[in-house]
């Protein structure tokens, strides 16, 4: 029988060297799973190293038991990767999220070195290349030996099990195809499949002289998400002489859906609303290099929030956290980082990559949708993009008869765009509120795609806005501040959640996660759209709101608890609960009792010395303080950590416009018109600047086309003029002091037209 063991310890770490034999005088010994951006990946500057790194380790023949061959087994190597045995280059890996083998039975010696040199370095083929997260280098999944006799299940087959499992609904009952794929067999083998329930009771034995197999389960159980995940489980045995040489096994689930264009996602012939989140693998301090305790503490909180459904974006995710999903019952969007920027040069890293997502996926019952591509058109779709997709929405549609296809399209997608029609299902990403725009645009957007597509499902893949440690009595879009994003998200929650027609919803995100490009909030290097903290220890108020509409476990929450001082005589004081009533006590007086039907309770509370809030529903209590003082509490406010210009340094003349105000204001009259456009012309010469210095950086690039269409100023006019230019320097474009304070000087000298 097969032997796995486990090669994580002691590994010889060598960073920027890129050559196996070089003697590095500064290695380090690590154990896997490893990232050597784990920290430069997450303190802003868009600068964290990428190129090549060279893990070593050694490896004695007598310490492999006596088998037929061996392969290395490597769970995740971002973004490149080539494997050496002592010396020789064995194997080549394109996709930074994937498992890939390599036999190295024929090459092996008494005494042997494993090297593989991991590169994260940009480049034009290798996917992704432009998105708005760190790409972490590094062997930051487990990496294992498997020594297997040579008649086996293919350990080669795009890294997939060895084992697909089929499972066909009927009624009560349901069909199970199984089939196995092996390898160096002689044709004089015989083959045992059996099937079991959860419980481990056996259900049905058959044997073939070939490796596939048809079962029926009578009465079946059917996975039925957080209701009922229940699993089966299938193993596979390869036979000589009545006895078991090999064997390979995979947990199934049954259950039938469809998704329909007005009644939304349809489980086991239920109608199943898809309400939850997307999820980044990364976390604080360690990169993407994480634990089977850290996947579970996710799915905790992404399970205590009450979400149905992730999406796990934007590659692929590391297998225990899909064994976590089957078992929890969370319906799953996976995709390819197929993302921001199409590479003409790219196509056969997206086959691939979608191959291995696939075959390596496919017995998992939670995987209802395969996603082709995120804001891919981002700069349009020409010929070629569309070209890519249909490729792959075929592809996929040939490997797996039995799921979906999906995309995640960007705003400024035209509603008529034809790559809406490639694949089967369609999800947009809005930010309407937080990019530009307000927040009653989310839902109205829906109608109108609804009424000119109704024969196409429609989903909302990416919503959300920042919050960090920031906090207002007075919040407004932009300033980073928990209330604006608690405000945010009950707004979303009410539209997006009232349209049952919405076939899946995916909040952006569950985590703050790394985005080594970004500069904004006050705290660089990251994204902080999350519900939860980077670190996993804070929940910000916005969980809250979403718990309160999805999860059945009862609770009640104050609001605001870090927004201690506040200036008003009278404050607004929000509660959030799923029971129906909630009392409100100050200092130990009750000042009403509330009921909200959208699980929001607001109240209005006087605001002198210190006073302790108590909220109460039903037998559950959240209690927090709040003091009166006369002059707002600085560490409050928003400051940009290493701002060029921070928005209290500028000259802002009453009737006259500065940095500080929106684009689309300025751009409502002439003036500001052609300022704005000077500006533009002033980023597309820095833009040009930057692309001839791209390949002299070992840094995180982030390569934008400039294009003022009718999309892009939507998305833009929601920005103030310092915001955006602290955002463009994701995009490599930064600005001066002197220039910043020469933009607002000219437009300090256009007046506001008169409303």
């Amino acid at each position: 029988m097969r032997k796995i063991i486990n090669f994580n310890k002691n590994w010889s770490f060598a960073k920027d060297c890129a050559d196996i034999n070089a003697i590095c005088e500064n290695c380090e010994v690590v154990n896997l799973p490893h990232s050597w951006n784990a920290v430069d990946g997450q303190d802003g500057g868009n600068d964290y190293f990428r190129g090549t790194c060279i893990y070593t380790k050694s490896l004695a023949k007598n310490e492999l038991p006596e088998y037929g061959k061996c392969f290395i087994e490597i769970r995740g190597a971002n973004s490149s990767a080539d494997l050496y045995l002592n010396g020789k280059k064995l194997a080549h890996h394109d996709g930074g999220y994937s498992t890939w083998r390599v036999d190295l039975t024929n090459d092996l010696e008494e005494s042997n070195v494993i090297s593989i040199a991991v590169d994260n370095a940009p480049n034009e083929t290798v996917y992704p290349q432009m998105a708005d997260f760190t790409f972490y280098g590094g062997l930051y999944r487990d990496v294992n030996l498997i020594c297997v006799p040579e008649a086996h299940f293919d350990l080669e087959y795009y890294g997939a099990p060895g084992i697909a499992i089929t499972p066909t609904v009927n009624g009560e009952n349901a069909s199970v195809a199984v089939e196995a794929y092996v390898k160096g067999v002689s044709g004089r083998e015989q083959y045992r499949f059996t099937i079991c329930d959860k419980e481990g009771n056996l259900l049905e034995v058959k044997e073939s002289d070939k490796p596939q197999a048809q079962f029926e389960i009578l009465g079946v159980r059917k996975w039925h998400g957080r209701k009922d995940p229940y699993l089966y489980s299938a193993k596979a045995e390869i036979m000589v002489n009545g006895e078991a040489i090999d064997e390979v096994s995979a947990r199934f689930g049954c259950r039938s859906f469809e998704i329909d264009p007005n009644r939304g996602f349809i489980l086991n012939g239920e109608e199943y609303p898809l309400r939850g989140v997307s999820r980044h693998q990364d976390r604080w301090g360690l990169g993407n290099a994480l634990l089977p305790e850290h996947h579970e503490e996710d799915m905790d909180l992404i399970c205590e929030v009450g979400a149905t459904t992730i999406r796990l974006a934007h590659y692929q995710h590391d297998q225990y956290f899909y064994d976590l999903c089957d078992e929890r019952g969370l319906v799953i969007w996976a995709e390819i980082p197929y993302i921001s920027r199409h590479m003409p040069t790219g196509r056969e890293n997206t086959i691939s990559q979608m191959k291995e997502l696939v075959y390596q996926n496919y017995n998992h019952p939670s995987i209802v949708v395969w996603g082709l591509s995120n804001e891919i058109s981002i700069a349009g779709s020409d010929d070629d993009l569309l070209e890519n997709h249909r490729i792959l929405n075929d592809l996929v549609h040939e490997m797996d008869k039995t799921r979906l296809t999906t995309i995640a399209a960007v705003s400024m997608c035209k509603m008529d765009d034809p790559y809406l029609q490639i694949p089967d299902v369609v999800s947009y990403n809005h930010y309407f509120g937080w990019y530009g725009g307000d927040t009653g645009m989310n839902g109205p957007w829906f109608d109108k795609f609804h009424a000119m597509h109704p024969n196409i499902p429609i989903g909302c893949s990416e919503y959300g806005c920042e919050a960090l440690n920031w906090h207002s009595s007075n919040p407004f879009q932009g300033d980073y501040t928990e209330e604006y994003q608690a405000y945010y998200h009950e707004e979303l929650i009410k539209q997006l959640f009232s349209r049952k027609y919405l076939w899946a919803t995916h909040v952006w995100n569950m985590f703050d996660f790394g985005a080594d490009a970004r500069a904004e909030g006050g705290e660089n290097g990251q994204n902080h759209k999350g519900l939860v903290t980077f670190d996993r220890k804070y929940k910000k108020d916005s969980f809250y709101a979403y718990k309160a509409w999805l999860s059945d476990e009862p609770f009640v929450h104050l609001c605001g608890k870090r927004y201690i001082d506040r200036v008003e005589d009278v404050t607004k004081v929000t509660v959030y609960s799923n029971l129906p009533e909630v009392e409100l006590f100050v200092n130990g007086e009750s000042v009403g009792k509330k009921t909200a039907p959208d699980h929001f309770f607001y109240f209005e509370v006087s605001n002198v010395g210190e006073s302790e809030i108590v909220a109460k529903a039903g037998e559950f209590t959240d209690k927090g303080i709040i003091r009166k003082v006369e002059v707002f509490n600085e560490e409050y406010r928003l400051k940009e950590q290493g701002a060029i210009l921070n928005w209290f340094d500028i000259d802002a003349p009453e009737g006259r416009f500065s940095l500080n105000d929106k684009i689309s204001d300025i751009m409502s009259c002439f003036r500001g018109k052609l300022w704005f456009a000077g500006v533009g012309l002033m980023i597309k010469k820095k833009m040009n600047a930057g692309k001839k210095d791209k390949g002299e950086k070992k840094s995180g690039g982030f390569d934008v086309d400039l294009k003022m269409d009718g999309g892009l100023m939507q998305m833009m006019g929601g920005f103030t003029v310092l915001r955006l230019a602290s955002m463009m320097g994701m995009a490599n474009v930064n600005f001066t002091k002197e220039e910043l304070l020469k933009m607002n000087k000219k437009l300090n000298r256009i007046r506001k037209p008169k409303k």
